[in-house]
């Protein structure tokens, strides 16, 4: 045969699952082919996992890099007189990769034994769409929460000394910068992305890694776009007004207090941490008419 894989090459198990399992999209037909080739679900999932954090974090780095030099988009530049120079953003990677390595690799790997104990599921074919939808949903909200409430801690004097201070090497942030954090703090804020699955899973029985990947690729896509520094009229907040977005947490580096949310806004404005002049404005708008209706 001109194209024969032998069957214990991962395109050799491709063939074999396609052979039997017409019923299956190609896509699930790989993810399959994947986990027959490795034998080792652990083994599986922990590289699958790792290697997609990778691609995706750098992958959507690497275009805000690009925009910063090129000088027409300065004008949606938020802190446009602060661009990253090549040696900020080199230093900022370094810190990066050895987070990666050494506290996210570790809990990553930790993963798969821990939501498959609570019957995470792994195999094809894969859920609905909506299905994904809405537990991805339901997982924004959490982890917004989650993050509001320990973010807001960090900014307690001596916890932004010795965790969070780090974090805000830089007033003006870059998308590179999203995960340049102390390791406490990786840990820590990163518990609100990893935890809201399991505990999803532990209560319904009903949770597939793959929804797993696409809520983890969406947190991923929000946080760096959130630390982009970019203001856009077509940014996401624009015609989603809870959203938050690079504007809202600009504001936060730029001040250090306030904007303590991830993705959202309502925690902020709920209890009044909202940050930057136009907040400023309205507070002193609700004194006013406060003291007015106290005559």
């Amino acid at each position: 045969m001109l194209f024969y894989t032998p069957p214990d090459t991962y395109w050799g198990q491709f063939d074999e699952i396609s052979k039997y399992n017409v019923h299956l999209n190609v896509f699930e037909r790989l993810w399959a082919a994947w986990y027959a080739f490795m034998q080792n679900d652990v083994l599986a999932t922990g590289i699958l996992s790792f290697a997609m954090h990778e691609v995706v974090y750098f992958g959507r780095s690497i275009p805000w890099m690009i925009i910063d030099r090129i000088p027409y988009l300065n004008k949606y530049k938020i802190q446009n007189q602060k661009i990253p120079t090549a040696q900020e953003q080199w230093k900022c990677a370094q810190l990066v990769l050895l987070s990666h390595f050494t506290v996210e690799l570790p809990q990553i790997w930790l993963f798969h034994p821990m939501a498959q104990y609570f019957g995470m599921a792994t195999g094809v074919p894969f859920p609905k769409f909506l299905t994904m939808a809405y537990q991805i949903a339901v997982f924004f909200v959490l982890e917004d929460t989650w993050h509001y409430w320990n973010h807001r801690a960090l900014h307690w004097g001596p916890l932004y000394k010795r965790i969070h201070k780090i974090h805000h090497q830089y007033s003006a942030p870059f998308g590179l910068a999203a995960e340049y954090a102390s390791p406490i703090e990786v840990m820590m804020l990163g518990f609100g992305t990893i935890a809201p699955p399991i505990l999803w899973c532990a209560i319904t029985g009903d949770l597939h890694i793959l929804t797993m990947y696409i809520w983890i690729v969406c947190r991923l896509f929000q946080a760096i776009d959130a630390h982009s520094g970019y203001e856009f009229p077509w940014s996401l907040h624009h015609f989603l007004p809870v959203w938050a977005g690079a504007e809202h947490h600009d504001v936060h580096h730029e001040r250090f207090i306030g904007n303590y949310s991830s993705s959202f806004r309502w925690w902020d404005y709920l209890m009044d941490t909202e940050s930057g002049p136009e907040a400023a404005k309205k507070r002193r708008e609700r004194r006013m008419a406060k003291n007015v209706k106290a005559q």
